[in-house]
């Protein structure tokens, strides 16, 4: 479970704005999605294979 505490004299938007960033940072939202419909082993590989190719390439051109 989140939680935030809300200091004296904070505004709502303020300790909302904080719940929405940890909440960001657990995953969960992106965790849902993924288990919203079914990815074969495959598909699902292949993709983790061009993310690290996107990566890698990204690092290279900045290291250049």
């Amino acid at each position: 479970m989140i939680i935030v505490n809300v200091k004296e004299n904070e505004s709502i938007d303020k300790a909302l704005k904080r719940f929405k960033k940890k909440f960001e940072r657990t995953g969960v939202l992106k965790e849902i999605r993924q288990r919203s419909f079914f990815e074969k082993p495959s598909v699902k590989n292949r993709n983790l294979r061009i993310r690290a190719a996107y990566r890698q390439k990204m690092q290279s051109q900045e290291n250049q």
